[in-house]
């Protein structure tokens, strides 16, 4: 992997917050790199500080120290407005709770991130959109409504959005929440695929069982790393899916 890109470095991050007077330390100097190709799962308990790392990973926030570089520029340097156009064009962010808009088309949720490049038409910007979502398996759904798809439908399409900027990285917090086993592994392969393709995948989770199926598992405790391994085995989401048992209903 060390000929690879590095996408991601975080040095010593730490983040407090003042809590009813008391300063919580959330994150406790946390340090490591991603490189390009890596699908990485983050894991821990509630507590342990995944959720404010991922709010840093995703620009969302910033540290209270500690160096954060994305694609080679330092996070802290930029201002709001460059770090808000950071997590337009380099992130791709899918949720657990899909934030889809609810009574628009898959394709018009998916050109949304392309609204805020002016120097994409509306024209390629339709054609990517529609391009993101083949990718992802929806080419038959383009025009249905997020209110007219399935859980792991919305799921898909919150990925095609999360792809149609080609962002340096995708960023999932809790992707498979939300959704039943079958569909979980359905949008595992997906993951896998893309990861597949070359493309560099965060994948913050509270489930351990997830770290099978990625190349690298970093695990949070108590806001610090407590063990960062590599997984020269991955296992494969695929066979997992098919040896689930079959609904009959």
């Amino acid at each position: 992997m060390s000929d690879k890109r590095e996408i991601i470095r975080v040095e010593n991050l730490r983040r407090y917050f003042t809590v009813g007077g008391e300063e919580v330390h959330a994150l406790r100097g946390v340090s490591f790199s991603i490189r390009e190709g890596e699908f990485v799962t983050i894991m821990g308990t509630s507590g342990s500080g995944k959720s404010t790392l991922l709010n840093l990973l995703g620009c969302l926030d910033t540290p209270t120290k500690g160096e954060y570089i994305l694609d080679g520029v330092s996070v802290q340097s930029m201002s709001k407005n460059d770090r808000a156009v950071t997590r337009n064009r380099k992130i791709g962010f899918v949720f657990q709770n899909y934030n889809l808009l609810p009574k628009t088309t898959a394709v018009e949720n998916v050109e949304l991130p392309l609204l805020y490049n002016s120097s994409v038409s509306s024209k390629e910007r339709r054609s990517r959109a529609i391009s993101a979502l083949e990718a992802v398996g929806l080419k038959e759904r383009l025009y249905h409504k997020s209110n007219q798809m399935s859980g792991g439908q919305q799921q898909r399409v919150a990925i095609a959005r999360a792809l149609v900027n080609d962002p340096v990285i995708i960023l999932a917090d809790e992707a498979t929440g939300n959704l039943d086993t079958r569909t979980s592994f359905s949008i595992l392969m997906l993951f896998q695929e893309l990861h597949a393709r070359g493309r560099t995948i965060i994948f913050v989770t509270h489930n351990p069982e997830l770290a099978a199926y990625s190349s690298r598992n970093i695990v949070l405790r108590d806001g610090k790393v407590l063990s960062d391994v590599n997984n020269p085995s991955m296992a494969s989401a695929k066979e997992a899916f098919e040896a689930l048992p079959k609904d009959n209903d």
